[in-house]
């Protein structure tokens, strides 16, 4: 068989062994590694591109981001500093048709700033919003629906372990992709408050609600101390980086450092928590790590095939529009989405896609958000939805199915693809802050 051959091969048998149930690395791993042993029918250098992939990806400077940003966004959910910002918002929209939704949303993009992770989000929300939209007789696919909609904001608004990802593959500024997720994820946030405002007037009885009648507006004092050290927390770690005062390596070193000082101040955090803390985000990170390094070596796998540029000789051939090569892109994504996490999306189309997106001149930091947004659909649609998987085992109520949490977060997904529409079609919403 030729190399193309093999490649082709190798990419349909990881694609039937992941919906098999095998675990996503071992299977970009081994296939990648038997592939490139069967193409150039040499041990040792599958052996040696082994090395160079582990060497390549976890010795990377810029992955110490991941840990700490893994560990300030976990001691931050321990500070209860999500719930904090989660009242003060409450108290805001309280008297709005829908507002407790729309409170969700905004505190969910403000504790994004800080944990960029979709899981935490996902899972502080569901304990701290569910219950009360319910106590307010809100329909309870509504409510759980926003909580998984709102969830995906932690990877799109930076610090984003995602856009971290992205730009290893991409070998780009994890700075640059930082101040670009800015404006996209404030969009898509400002999406869900205005599509929870329609759902409230046009389909009522989705959302239901009933007006707080026993509503009290939270004093000024109390205000300040819920959301100064989360606000003061976010112009640590993203003022650092945007200004140039510090590294993103630096200012996730800087803002765990001081959200466990807002923990202890606030007495939040036993040394037993803080050492659960840090075992979660070793976890967490080997997980990690271990996906990129098999993603490093798939990489590879596809560069000796030759594949990328075959599928680029393809559609040139084919004369593609940058619109059909955008449509057959998101189209990927989204039936990836069914079966894979954000993480293994990018790491399995971006290299695919890379040499055909760089000819085309686009910027590759734009094709960076796009693809995170696009990935992260897939946290909201069967059967995979990690962020309505761990909605429903946070709850642990018999009242809410997993397809009652699908059925919610739909109209939030179709929300993220109007916006993906938009990124692609207007990269100067992406790309706005750069320039």
């Amino acid at each position: 068989m030729s190399p193309i051959e093999i490649g082709l091969i190798s990419v349909a048998a990881i694609v039937v062994l992941i919906y098999l149930g095998l675990y996503i690395p071992i299977t970009l791993g081994v296939v990648s590694f038997v592939s490139i042993w069967l193409m150039r029918d040499n041990f040792d250098l599958a052996m040696n591109l082994l090395k160079i992939a582990v060497s390549d990806s976890v010795m990377e400077y810029t992955f110490a981001t991941v840990p700490l940003f893994t560990f300030m966004g976990l001691i931050v959910s321990k500070a209860g500093l999500g719930a904090d910002v989660y009242e003060v918002m409450s108290t805001g929209f309280r008297r709005v048709k829908g507002g407790i939704g729309m409170a969700t949303v905004g505190a969910n993009a403000v504790f994004a700033a800080v944990t960029g992770s979709s899981i935490a989000s996902a899972s502080v929300f569901s304990k701290v919003s569910v219950p009360q939209m319910l106590n307010l007789d809100y329909n309870p696919r509504f409510a759980v629906g926003v909580v998984a909609g709102s969830s995906v904001l932690g990877m799109i608004i930076p610090p984003s372990a995602m856009l971290i990802i992205y730009s290893f593959v991409a070998e780009q500024s994890v700075g640059d992709m930082f101040l670009a997720g800015v404006v996209p994820g404030l969009m898509l946030a400002g999406a869900y408050i205005v599509a929870i405002f329609v759902m409230g007037r046009l389909t009522p009885g989705f959302v239901g609600g009933r007006p707080a009648s026993e509503f009290e507006p939270m004093p000024w004092g109390e205000i300040a101390t819920k959301t100064l050290p989360i606000l003061g927390l976010i112009v640590i770690v993203l003022g650092g980086i945007y200004t140039g005062w510090m590294t993103p390596v630096e200012a996730g070193a800087a803002g765990s450092l001081v959200g466990l000082l807002i923990a202890l101040v606030r007495r939040k955090i036993t040394l037993r928590g803080f050492w659960e803390a840090l075992l979660e985000t070793g976890h967490i990170t080997a997980a990690i790590l271990f996906l990129i390094t098999a993603a490093s070596i798939y990489s590879r796998m596809l560069g000796l095939a030759g594949l990328p540029n075959q599928l680029g000789d393809i559609l040139a051939t084919s004369q593609a529009s940058f619109f059909m090569v955008m449509l057959l892109y998101v189209l990927l994504m989204l039936f990836l989405g069914t079966l894979l996490d954000t993480a293994s999306i990018i790491l399995i189309v971006v290299p695919l896609f890379l040499p055909l997106i760089e000819p085309m001149g686009l910027s590759l930091v734009w094709f960076g958000i796009v693809t995170v947004v696009g990935a992260e659909i897939g946290l909201l649609t069967p059967p995979l939805g990690i962020s309505c998987f761990v909605i429903k085992a946070t709850l642990n109520d018999d009242r809410i199915t997993l397809k009652d949490v699908f059925l919610g977060a739909l109209p939030f997904a179709a929300v993220m693809l109007v916006i993906l529409i938009l990124l692609i079609r207007f990269p100067i919403l992406s790309l706005a802050i750069l320039n």
